[in-house]
Parts: structure tokens; sequence; C-alpha cells
């Protein structure tokens, strides 16, 4: 038996995130390895190696979450900058008011490589310090 190669479903499940974020009227962030090739982002925005986004369409112009990369023209420090990301460096896509979204699972250059692939990926709630999903409950009380 053959099996047909797909191309990958991140860049639709980034767009399918994003809207869903945004028809619920919050702010979608995106996480990004910051060292992944092919990422254009200010240094200065750089922190532990990856960099948290805000991709709302009142805080970026030009926005196009195409199937290959992220682009977009953002200010950083008041200066307008060119943004570009491979979605293969997408880590993750939230809602910034309360963590909602999705991670991604690493992507390996190699076909081969790959396990075979779900048809969909579980939603996670993901915070911009700790992108990896918690196991166990976790409550805080905020006063």
């Amino acid at each position: 038996m053959t099996t047909a190669t797909m191309t990958s479903n991140r860049p639709y499940l980034l767009r399918a995130m994003y809207e869903w974020i945004a028809d619920n009227g919050m702010t979608p962030y995106i996480l990004v390895d910051a060292n992944a090739p092919g990422v254009k982002v200010p240094r200065s925005a750089i922190k532990d190696g990856r960099v948290v986004l805000n991709v709302a369409a009142r805080a970026v112009a030009q926005l196009e979450l195409g199937a290959d990369r992220v682009r977009f023209m953002a200010r950083f420090s008041g200066v307008s900058q060119a943004v570009e990301a491979p979605i293969a460096a997408v880590l993750a896509i939230y809602a910034q008011e309360n963590g909602q979204g999705m991670m991604f699972p690493a992507e390996n250059q190699t076909a081969a490589a790959q396990p075979p692939a779900e048809t969909s990926a579980p939603a996670a709630s993901v915070t911009p310090a700790d992108p990896a999903p918690k196991k166990g409950p976790h409550l805080r009380v905020v006063k």
C-alpha cells in the first residue's frame, strides 16, 4: 500500500487558531524559535532563544500567514521593522488574555524521519514564560 504524502497542516492550523482567537475579541500571540533558520526578528525581542510576537491586526501591518512563512511589519521601540519566520519555527499560537491556543509539534526536515501524523492536534494552554504543557492541574489565586 502506498501512502500519499501531504503538506504540513501547521499553516492551516495556525490560520484557523488565529481567526478563532481574533473572532473571540482576544489578542493572538505566536511563540517563535528565534534560533531557527530564516527567522528575522529584532535581537532585542529575543529571550532564551524564543520570541513572543503580538500578531493582532491592530499591532501589525501587512500580516501574511502563508503556507511556508509568517510575515508582517511591526514596531519595536517605535521603529517599524519587517518580521519573518518560517512556519516550522512557529512553536505555538495563543490568546494573550487567557493562554488558550495550540502548541505545534516539532517538524523534522525529512519526511522519512517523521512518524505518522495524527489528523488533528489537541488544543493546549500556553503562557509566554513556559510554552511546555504542564502535567496535572495548575491553579493560582489572583488577588
